[in-house]
């Protein structure tokens, strides 16, 4: 376990509350304590607890599926002692789900139990719309609340100007214009991260040295970024559990390269809000915004109103989400059928059983 956990003021740092509390009393009941996740890796897990840091296996809970899966920032129930085994996990406020790296039906849970989405964008490097939105979307869908966090203002000659373009790509969101180097903008944004707080980002975007920064201490590692390209490597490994010293917990994640959607309509509909909006003033319920008669959206696209690249990424993520949530319906289809057959084949067994034994 890392050496800087601690509990300054028992697991209230960590985010416990009366209905966490109240939820965990079957557990307690049963002798177990509560636990919260901060780090996942090989089967086994770092939590702490009133007592302190520990070790945890966490072969009891694990699922074929990811998303159901122990990560970073779940609440667990655990028997009191060394190396314990997690019992429980208790029902999740919110996860952010990615699509799996390897492009599998399965999807991929990134962190449990989560307040606020730092979505953290640099602007010394080149602008990635399409990026930026597709984590905005993965924020808005997990139950949490996104900013657009902006960083290396003191690398760009006109911050302002690229933080009015970034905030066309965030309706809705706090976006909010930041200087690890400077100091710029950390006081406003740790006004607005609240709860339990998670940095995502490509690598390179800054988000360990905001991190560390807002923790007032070098205690997340960080890495030079490439100068032709502005990236940087992948000095987080893992997702890691770290309380703030204002309060709230902080999550540091490795940099995504992989950001897939899955099942992220809702969060969709909030980063295109302003297509969302235009689309209930078109003609036919059913346009696709292309050129039929009387569409709203294209004539806003006409007037300039609206930027044709976000309709088109629009588009392409609905498609991307598509996909992905049908192969994963089909997924989880093919193993009902397969719990069906097998229970079908217990029930046989026993009549056969019973008959032979009557």
């Amino acid at each position: 376990m890392s050496s800087h956990i601690s509990l300054p003021g028992g697991l209230s740092a960590y985010g416990w509350d009366d209905e966490l509390d109240r939820a965990f009393a079957p557990h307690r009941a049963a002798g177990l304590v509560p636990a919260r996740i901060a780090a996942v890796d090989r089967g086994r897990c770092d939590a702490v607890t009133e007592a302190g840091p520990l070790r945890a296996g966490t072969s009891l809970v694990k699922t074929a599926d990811p998303v159901a899966s122990p990560c970073t920032g779940d609440w667990a129930a655990v028997p009191p002692g060394a190396e314990p085994e997690i019992a429980a996990l208790l029902p999740r406020r919110s996860v952010i789900v990615r699509s799996s790296p390897s492009r599998r039906s399965h999807g991929q849970a990134l962190a449990a139990n989560v307040d606020t989405v730092a979505v953290v964008s640099s602007l010394a490097t080149a602008s990635n719309p399409g990026r930026v939105e597709r984590l905005l979307a993965l924020a808005w869908e997990s139950g949490a609340l996104p900013v657009l966090v902006l960083t290396k203002a003191d690398a760009v000659a006109d911050p302002t100007r690229s933080a009015d373009d970034a905030a066309r790509l965030a309706p809705g969101v706090s976006v909010i214009t930041t200087s690890a180097e400077t100091g710029q903008g950390l006081d406003a944004l740790a006004g607005v991260l609240t709860g339990t707080v998670v940095l995502l980002g490509p690598s390179g975007a800054g988000k360990s040295t905001l991190g560390n920064a807002l923790l007032g201490a070098e205690v997340l590692a960080t890495g030079a970024v490439r100068a032709q390209d502005g990236k940087g490597r992948h000095t987080t490994v893992r997702r890691e559990l770290v309380p703030l010293p204002n309060g709230g917990v902080l999550i540091d994640t490795p940099g995504l390269r992989g950001i897939g959607l899955v099942d992220a309509d809702d969060g969709l509909q909030q980063v295109f809000a302003e297509i969302e909006e235009l689309a209930r003033d078109c003609r036919f319920a059913d346009c696709s915004h292309e050129r039929e008669p009387g569409c709203a959206v294209q004539a806003a696209i006409a007037s300039g109103e609206l930027d044709q690249r976000r309709l088109a990424s629009y588009r392409k993520l609905q498609r991307e989400n598509e996909w992905a949530t049908s192969r994963s319906d089909a997924r989880a289809q093919r193993e009902d059928v397969k719990k069906a057959i097998t229970r079908s084949l217990r029930q046989t067994y026993a009549f056969r059983d019973r008959q032979r034994r009557s």
